[in-house]
């Protein structure tokens, strides 16, 4: 990588890394508990972003009515989402049936990954315990919305995962200490994966899996060190502003 391209890099990192980033953003509802004013808990705040990252996809203003819907039934029903799961209150405001929730993920698929989470909770207290102590490809077991293919690139997973690990940040929450931001990788976005392919980062024919994303998290670490998801605000924002 040049040392211009560096330059450029940083300073698109340096323009879309910031809070007006999250107002038509999955990352919105990172901030939708707010534990330091007395508004819910840090499992709160993880929880919320999950499902925020699991539901993020095709059209953003389909999907995030629908994040929105999920949090809402949940504080209007017992004050707080993980209280929601916990209580299983999920089964009966999101009751069974094939019917569609969201796109082809249907009200019973709902159900799974709500207990599914429910039981992670009353086991580990914490998403951020349950992710310390399994390896990615064995999450979530039961549930078809959680993303865990091998060899896929699992974007909505690392995006989640950027939002929790990525410290100094004014739109990553960098709760997971614990967790190393220079093992992270790239969320591999349809926006991301083009600008990469103009900037020369990965080859045009590039398809969205595991090796494409390790192989443009590898570039970009070049231009940031020790925090290559950093990338992931300049090629995504840079995709957008280009629409």
């Amino acid at each position: 990588m040049t040392g211009e391209l560096k330059k450029k890099l940083v300073a698109l990192a340096d323009k879309y890394e910031v809070p007006s980033f999250t107002e038509a953003d999955p990352s919105q509802f990172l901030r939708w508990y707010k534990p330091e004013e007395g508004c819910g808990t840090v499992a709160d705040v993880e929880v919320a972003s999950f499902i925020a990252a699991m539901l993020a996809f095709g059209n953003r203003k389909q999907f995030i009515p629908k994040i929105r819907c999920v949090l809402e039934t949940a504080d209007r029903s017992l004050g707080s989402v993980t209280e929601w799961l916990k209580a299983g209150a999920y089964a009966g405001d999101f009751p069974k049936g094939v019917a569609k929730f969201y796109r082809f993920y249907s009200y019973d698929d709902m159900q799974v990954f709500f207990g599914e989470l429910a039981d992670v909770l009353k086991q580990y207290g914490t998403l951020g315990e349950y992710f310390k102590n399994r390896e990615l490809a064995t999450i979530f077991p039961k549930s078809s919305i959680v993303p865990k293919g091998r060899s896929s690139a699992n974007k909505r997973i690392h995006m989640f995962l950027r939002w929790m690990v990525r410290r100094g940040s004014l739109v990553d929450l960098g709760l997971w200490e614990w967790a190393d931001p220079a093992s992270l990788i790239i969320p591999l976005d349809v926006h991301v994966m083009q600008e990469a392919a103009k900037l020369g980062l990965i080859p045009e024919t590039a398809g969205a899996t595991r090796k494409t994303a390790e192989l443009l998290t590898t570039a970009l670490s070049e231009a940031f060190p020790g925090d290559p998801c950093r990338g992931d605000f300049a090629l995504f924002g840079l995709g957008v502003d280009v629409l």
